[in-house]
């Protein structure tokens, strides 16, 4: 259910994330978002899901998502310059499923993030973080339905792969599988990733590099 990329692909997406990776701005509302002048990725995920991390780990810096997110940028869109020149951005959109959240931020949130999906021609592809050790819940299927009716192509990135066992991974795997077969806008592939052990990060590199042509 992995996908498998060649040695040359792979490498050609290391030395795309190799070189300058700048965070560039967050933006609270659509009127704040740059220039739709380049290709783009986003990352999608519930709160601690662990897409700072894996965001760093794609990067190959080390705080490079959470220096951009300080407290109160939680529900807004950031943005990273890829390139010198500038190749792509990637997209790290506010973390959902906020059990406690006031219902005004939830508000907020499904407007600021459905408006961009629907709005962005260039967006290429959304990156849908899901936990291994839990799986697709009924919060992630909500982003999954949204996405669905945007008609934007997503792909479901399993993380912190490196905190179960290879049966029970090899199990999350068919199942995610199994319900991204039955979505209109998903990806069939569906990797499976550990910013802290490194695995699936070549991968997904390969990945963003073939979502934006």
């Amino acid at each position: 259910m992995t996908a498998g990329f060649d040695e040359e692909t792979l490498e050609t997406a290391r030395k795309a994330f190799a070189g300058r990776v700048d965070f560039l701005k967050s933006a609270p509302e659509l009127r704040f978002l740059p220039d739709p002048d380049v290709p783009e990725v986003a990352f999608a995920g519930r709160s601690n899901v662990g897409k700072s991390s894996l965001i760093n780990a794609l990067t190959g810096r080390k705080a490079i998502a959470r220096t951009s997110v300080t407290p109160g940028r939680t529900q807004e869109l950031n943005f990273f310059d890829v390139g010198d020149p500038l190749a792509f951005r990637l997209v790290d959109m506010p973390g959902y499923g906020f059990a406690k959240a006031p219902k005004d931020v939830v508000k907020k949130w499904r407007f600021l993030v459905n408006d961009f999906l629907r709005g962005r021609d260039v967006l290429k592809r959304a990156l849908v973080l899901i936990d291994s050790r839990h799986g697709i819940k009924d919060v992630d299927r909500e982003i999954l339905e949204m996405l669905d009716k945007a008609a934007v192509s997503y792909r479901i990135v399993l993380t912190k792969a490196d905190k179960v066992k290879a049966t029970e991974l090899a199990d999350v795997l068919d199942r995610t599988a199994a319900e991204a077969r039955k979505r209109p806008a998903a990806h069939p592939d569906i990797l499976a990733t550990s910013s802290e052990k490194g695995m699936g990060i070549p991968e997904l590199r390969a990945a963003v590099l073939e979502a934006i042509g």
